[in-house]
């Protein structure tokens, strides 16, 4: 069989080895051979080897990261039993503190974010967040990445970056479903602006807040005349905002370039829904909103005049200062339509317009006023069957004022192999047992319909979420005393986080079993499991060495080549270890770089805990591993779109740093 291109791709699967991954595994081997005859200790030689596997498993996606991460904490742990074999006198890492990880506070914080944004999602709270970006931003990636961006990067400068990431990915996830744009467009400029507003101020990320501390270590072991004035919290919102404006501009400009277009794995739609329901019953209906102009004919008619002859059917009204009237008890045959109003309508295209160009009505180019209420997480197509025994045996759609009563708006009916359409007046036919209806319906009314005896609902695969509005009192106020806790006290992260999220479950915003639901696993698992391989590159002394045989080269080179270096070693290291592991290691062999060259040895300490944020080649950094499941995205699709940015943050770094100090 002949596989397409485009479709080889797809037939890959993880644990299937090619010979090109094979190749390049050979090359992998032969580098780390090397690099194991020139490094000084066999502690260092094997945690070198160790840390080119990980790389190759992460770069070639041998088998899942998820996968790839989790073998490897369990082969460091290997390590203690095959210790003699290897010339080791111990372990690279103790089995001890092997699963440290998975207690450690940068994971117990980001399950507990995701939690707290799950929760904020079910009260509503989101989907209205979302509703305003998208009547402000219109629904293209041009006008959205910014607003998105711009938002996350602002939030992102005082609070955690994975917080701010996670605080959103409900709202971009609403996005998706109501814009149409798949998540993997939207995902990945949020989360690296997420990652970017860090550096706007001395609070926004762990490297920077450390900072000062480090200095003032530092100072200690410094003449008075080399010692190091601390940093101020605005001190870097100069060089924060030009890379925040660096990531917007660079996805607004070269998004259609670098961004895939994947399936997320957290999708709740399949196929097009319209599409099924074409192929199956020829139904080639869209939603749309109009608008009654005030010197329309419409105006005064009712629903029941107009919708059987211009075969439209309206399923959502608005009127001028009023809420949106839609669902069970909202809508009949007998409303009236007033100038101002609005109207959602369901209709086949060339129907719709005709019925606009007799009645001179407005059709907007999106949905605005039922973008919500309207949205594909909230309401669509459905069918459902009259069951034998139904008590509406013999009655109408009229009869029983299906619209009002049921929030069943009716617009086809399929009985003996034929699909009868709005304009065939469907809602005078009496049912019969087996009619099939084609109705447009809000989820919440379809799933009450489920457990009612006279309907049979065939379509079971739509969202089913419940919202709870009513506990957005409660949502709000364990969210806001979270974000209380972070900003003004000392308290570690992850309980400030935690405290939120099981004040969530306690209030009863969310159960603890959609609680345990919201967790993305994988996430976890991948930050967790490459915690030890941090530890064992920093106790090892693996990462001192890589730092110093860098250093060596670039040594007797101009400051800003020094400099350069140093962000460049802070970037490697960040993607292999925590970042404030990389930040505790460097900062001190900056300083002392900087005093041997002649150079500001402070500028060469924040030049360290800045580079800490430039980490979007790897899904490695909490904010990358919180989106790749959700957009679905590949290790490949960072290291495209990662490495153009990689190489941005650089740039503009060091010109903003050496335009300033």
């Amino acid at each position: 069989m002949i596989v397409p291109a485009d479709e080889e791709k797809t037939l890959t699967r993880p644990g299937r080895i090619s010979i090109k991954q094979l190749v390049l595994a050979g090359i992998f081997l032969t580098l780390a051979l090397w690099l194991a005859t020139v490094v000084p200790s066999i502690e260092i030689a094997w945690v070198t080897c160790i840390l080119v596997l990980t790389i190759y498993l992460f770069a070639f996606e041998v088998v899942s990261v998820d996968v790839a991460a989790i073998s490897i904490m369990v082969l460091l742990g290997l390590t203690s039993l095959l210790a003699p074999a290897m010339g080791l006198s111990q372990g690279l890492v103790d089995n001890k503190h092997l699963f440290d990880g998975f207690s450690s506070n940068a994971v117990m914080s980001i399950i507990a974010v995701m939690v707290i944004g799950a929760g904020l999602d079910k009260t509503g709270i989101m989907g209205k967040v979302a509703a305003s970006i998208l009547n402000t931003g219109s629904s293209t990636e041009q006008r959205i990445i910014p607003i998105v961006s711009a938002t996350v990067g602002l939030i992102s400068s005082f609070m955690q970056n994975v917080g701010a990431a996670a605080l959103f990915l409900p709202v971009v996830s609403r996005i998706s479903a109501r814009s149409g744009l798949p998540m993997s467009r939207l995902l990945m400029p949020m989360g690296f602006t997420a990652i970017l507003g860090g550096t706007m101020t001395m609070v926004g990320s762990s490297p920077l807040i450390l900072l000062n501390d480090l200095i003032l270590t530092s100072n200690k072991a410094l003449p008075a005349e080399q010692k190091m004035e601390t940093w101020g919290l605005f001190s870097v919102t100069p060089i924060g905002i030009a890379l925040v404006s660096t990531g917007i501009l660079y996805f607004v400009l070269a998004g259609r370039y670098v961004l895939p277009a994947t399936k997320s794995e957290s999708s709740t739609t399949g196929a097009d829904p319209m599409q099924y329901f074409h192929d199956i019953y020829g139904v080639d209906y869209s939603l749309s909103e109009l608008v009654v102009k005030d010197d329309s004919i419409l105006v005064g008619r009712q629903l029941d005049e107009i919708e059987s002859i211009y075969r439209v059917r309206v399923i959502a009204t608005k009127r001028p200062g009023e809420g949106n009237r839609i669902g069970p008890g909202a809508l009949a045959r007998d409303v009236d339509i007033q100038a101002g109003m609005v109207l959602g309508v369901v209709a086949d295209p060339r129907d719709l317009a005709k019925f606009i160009e007799v009645f001179g009505l407005k059709k907007r180019h999106q949905l605005r006023s039922f973008v919500e209420d309207l949205s594909p997480a909230k309401a669509g197509i459905a069918e459902v069957v009259i069951p034998p025994g139904s008590t509406l045996i013999g009655k109408t759609a009229r009869d029983v004022w299906m619209r009002k009563t049921y929030g069943l708006a009716m617009i086809g009916l399929h009985r003996n192999g034929e699909t009868l359409r709005e304009g065939d007046d469907i809602r005078n036919i009496p049912f019969q047992a087996g009619d099939t209806l084609v109705v447009h319906t809000a989820w919440d009314a379809l799933q009450r319909i489920e457990k009612d005896r006279n309907f049979l609902v065939v379509t079971t695969e739509y969202p089913r979420e419940e919202s709870r509005p009513h506990k957005v009192g409660w949502a709000a106020l364990f969210f806001g005393l979270t974000l209380f806790m972070i900003l003004f006290t000392d308290i570690r992260l992850s309980v400030a986080l935690l405290s939120g999220a099981i004040g969530m479950v306690l209030s009863g915003v969310m159960s603890i079993e959609e609680a345990y639901e919201a967790v993305s696993w994988k996430t976890v698992f991948l930050l967790a499991s490459l915690i030890p391989l941090g530890l064992a590159v920093e106790t090892s002394g693996t990462a001192k060495w890589i730092a110093e045989q860098v250093l060596l080269v670039v040594g007797h080179m101009p400051v800003w080549v020094i400099q350069l270096a140093v962000a460049g070693l802070a970037t490697f290291f960040t993607l292999v270890m925590s970042n404030v592991g990389a930040t505790v290691l460097l900062v001190p062999l900056a300083v002392n770089i900087a005093i041997g060259a002649g150079a500001n040895p402070a500028v060469f300490a924040l030049t360290v805990a800045i580079a800490t944020s430039n980490s979007f080649l790897l899904p490695t950094h909490q904010v990358n591993a919180l989106i790749m499941g959700p957009a679905g995205y590949r290790v490949k699709d960072f290291i495209r779109a990662g490495g153009i940015m990689t190489v941005l943050f650089l740039v503009v770094m060091m010109l903003m740093m050496n335009l300033m100090f």
